[in-house]
């Protein structure tokens, strides 16, 4: 009896003990009809699962496989979870070693919804970001924190959006960081455990592409050492549904929500040296400028977002601008154009600042350009008088801030509502772009 007394009275006090080994997390990743995908990592190595229920009725629970973390992995698990049902509501909870680890946040994800050839397309929404810098003062440059007001993460989860876009840019690393994989790692993870960012890891699902600071060195380029590294962080990190496609290493990938269609380029691992005079000059490489074109013209979506680290309609040839690439954006052009590709919208990061950039192509339809930046870095204060004159009036904002992309309505009468917020979830501006008008 008193063995048993014991063991009764630990009981309750067992998820705390097993909370300890919890680093960051957990976090969802992509969403499917049928499957999504958890993300957490630990501080140790530890066995870990997922339970999970359809919201509103956990006495019908289901379990994950359960995942041993080690050190090659940086502690991390990737668990999918399958044969759901499409078009629902589901709670999850993480278990250690076992044991219920609780989190004062709700932990939840959905599956997208059945509704081709059944009903018109759900609204959904979504936020963009890009430019996450979490201070750690014995590794920062001197002088005063670049990165600061976490609280827009909170801000950004009040929104309750379905999911969010990181543009790039999502993890600084250091000088001291990238030249060992060690030192990536744990940049990674430092940023990741930022108490901020758990509960909007917990309960929306999450896609990124990088830039050139998650990938390497400041305008770092094919030529990076390490290259192989932090995509290997990446991969570990973030819950894409793939990274890169057929003869394309790197991070690229596609995925769709709902009749959305969405295009994750990669800039950095094919990209030549920005100063290099002579010889190619490219900065996504012949066959990921042929994934893309090829992806563009199948899809039969509305809306087709182009998802780049730095700006691409932007004229101005200021630091890594598509611009500074005139033929390779040009071609690209060109051929969205003869390929009657409708519905492209690019949606870019990389610039410390945010605007809307509106093309004119007549006959054919505009093109947009939505920079939403930065998150946490500092903003960038002398780009209002550049030389953008596709910037849309209004549009231009220089502090820390994010965007929400809502799409609603009927199939054929689809509409984009773009609103971009500070810190604080304060509405800046608003603009909106009909399917009709991208035609």
């Amino acid at each position: 009896m008193v063995v048993l007394f014991s063991i009764t009275l630990l009981l309750p006090f067992a998820g705390y003990s097993q909370e300890k080994y919890l680093q960051a997390g957990p976090m969802v990743g992509y969403s499917e009809m049928r499957e999504v995908l958890l993300w957490v990592q630990t501080n140790a190595a530890a066995k870990v699962k997922f339970l999970y229920y359809e919201a509103g009725n956990p006495g019908q629970k289901f379990s994950t496989a359960e995942t041993l973390t080690g050190e090659e992995g940086a502690f991390t698990a990737k668990i999918p979870v399958e044969n759901l049902e499409p078009g629902r509501l589901y709670q999850y909870e993480l278990y250690i070693n076992n044991q219920l680890v609780k989190r004062p946040y709700p932990l939840k994800f959905q599956t997208q919804k059945l509704w081709q050839w059944r009903e018109d397309p759900p609204d959904f929404s979504f936020v963009a970001g890009s430019c996450a810098y979490v201070n750690e003062a014995q590794y920062d440059r001197p002088g005063e924190p670049y990165g600061g007001e976490y609280e827009i993460f909170s801000a950004i989860y009040q929104q309750q959006p379905d999911f969010m876009l990181w543009l790039g840019d999502n993890v600084y690393l250091r000088e001291a960081d990238w030249y060992s994989r060690s030192g990536i790692l744990a940049r990674y993870t430092h940023t990741r455990t930022l108490p901020e960012l758990q509960p909007l890891l917990g309960s929306l699902h999450h896609y990124a592409i990088w830039d050139d600071h998650d990938y390497g060195p400041n305008d770092s380029d094919r030529s990076f050492r390490n290259k192989q590294h932090t995509l290997e962080a990446f991969r570990l990190f973030w819950g894409n549904p793939t990274f890169g496609v057929e003869g394309v290493p790197g991070i690229t990938t596609m995925f769709q929500w709902a009749d959305v269609d969405f295009f994750l380029l990669d800039d950095r691992f094919h990209r030549t040296p920005n100063d290099r005079a002579g010889g190619e000059r490219t900065v996504l490489g012949k066959a990921q400028i042929d994934w893309l074109l090829d992806a563009l013209s199948a899809s039969r979506a509305p809306f087709k977002f182009v998802v780049l680290g730095g700006q691409f309609l932007n004229p101005f040839p200021y630091g890594e601008n598509y611009s500074a690439y005139p033929e390779e954006r040009s071609a690209i052009l060109t051929l969205i154009s003869q390929e009657n590709i409708s519905g492209v919208i690019f949606l870019t990061g990389d610039r410390h600042h945010s605007e809307l950039s509106k093309l004119e192509r007549k006959p054919h339809y505009p093109l947009y350009d939505l920079t939403i930046s930065p998150l946490t870095a500092g903003p960038n204060t002398k780009a209002a008088n550049e030389a953008n004159h596709l910037r849309i009036s209004g549009t231009y904002v220089n502090q820390r801030n994010f965007a929400r992309l809502a799409v609603s309505g009927p199939r054929k009468e689809r509409v984009l509502q773009i609103s971009n917020y500070d810190k604080t979830g304060r509405e800046l501006w608003n603009f909106t772009i009909k399917a009709s008008d991208l035609k």
